[in-house]
């Protein structure tokens, strides 16, 4: 990793003054835990913010956008809900790495490249979804833990975001698409489409199984076999909505994808945020299913109560930049007033 000190992502993740963090383990992670010193003590209801780091970086990269995001909200809330931010290292990264290959791409010689990253990606998905089930037990179980109160009052995890950048963004799409407790994410550089995407990189990498027949031959060959393919129909938002690999992104196909939405991601809210100039993960792979994403929620799934901010940022590239980071930092406060907002309409009047 020493030799990505030039790389603009690398440098956007670099570590400044924190917020408080514990680190535990739980469910056989190392998990950090940032901002439970910081709690009000009054607070029983607690948002938890999951954040998922990039490739080839862990856990302890997330520690910057934590420290702004809870920074901020302590500045600009006096809210009596308490906010908190979780990271892990993704499979096959940070203290988890296992092969450094299977982290390489095609041109670096990893064959499976495809595979692999999907691996993680599901594996991310799959790992954040125990942790939901485990981590209130850990942090405020039966009012013991270390982010209980002094009087020993109870607290509970009743709201969860996720933010991830780059592969951390994929596996924060698939997550908003797998889990009903996380109702809102900012996917930085990452993509809901994961077919797409590699199918891009083939292109760019001259795979033989791309350019025997111009990507037709692609899908089903043993750089993206269908083992593959499934496991996308399963997982991956564009898969989820339109499984057939050659089906074109249509409104047509309201009535049959109404109720996916209602099942997946109804009420949920999304940022997403792409560079204009990303050649890794480029806009374009996502623009058709952003297109057809903010035209059903704007005109057929108006009652869906989907949110969603699509925001692409001219000439920067594969990066998490100052004015990204202000956006998210925004989304994420905007979104834990709301909840905030609902508590209050909830409430018995007196």
């Amino acid at each position: 990793m020493a030799a990505e000190t030039n790389n603009p992502l690398a440098r956007s993740l670099s570590s400044g003054p924190s917020v408080s963090c514990v680190i535990l383990t739980i469910a056989g992670l190392k998990v950090n835990v940032y901002g439970l010193s910081e709690l009000p003590e009054g607070a029983a209801k607690i948002s938890c913010l999951w954040l998922h780091h990039p490739r080839l970086r862990s856990k302890d990269d997330m520690t910057n956008i934590a420290d702004q995001i809870l920074t901020a909200y302590h500045q600009k809330s006096s809210s009596e809900r308490g906010l908190i931010a979780v990271a892990f290292d993704q499979r096959n990264h940070g203290s988890r790495l296992v092969d450094e290959r299977a982290n390489d791409d095609w041109r670096s010689g990893n064959p499976t490249h495809a595979q692999d990253m999907f691996g993680i990606i599901t594996g991310t998905v799959v790992d954040n979804i125990n942790l939901l089930d485990l981590i209130e037990g850990h942090l405020f179980g039966a009012g013991s833990g270390p982010g209980t109160t002094s009087d020993g009052g109870t607290r509970h995890i009743d709201h969860n975001l996720v933010l991830g950048v780059s592969l951390g963004g994929h596996s924060a799409w698939q997550l908003l698409f797998a889990e009903p407790r996380v109702t809102a994410g900012v996917m930085v550089i990452g993509c809901p489409d994961y077919s797409y995407l590699m199918k891009d990189r083939a292109r760019l990498s001259k795979l033989q199984t791309f350019m025997e027949k111009d990507g037709q031959s692609f899908f089903g060959s043993k750089d993206f076999p269908d083992a593959l393919i499934k496991a996308c129909n399963k997982y991956d938002p564009r898969s989820i909505l339109f499984n057939n690999r050659d089906k074109t992104i249509s409104t047509k196909d309201s009535a049959t994808i109404r109720p996916v939405l209602d099942s997946r991601v109804s009420k949920k809210r999304f940022q997403v945020l792409s560079g204009g100039a990303d050649k890794l993960v480029p806009y374009r792979i996502s623009e058709p299913f952003m297109q057809f994403f903010k035209i059903a929620i704007n005109s057929w799934y108006t009652d869906g109560g989907i949110y969603v901010e699509d925001n692409v940022y001219p000439g920067v590239g594969h990066e998490f930049n100052m004015d990204m980071k202000k956006d998210a930092v925004r989304f994420v406060l905007d979104t834990v007033a709301l909840v905030d907002k609902k508590d209050d309409a909830a409430a018995p009047k007196i």
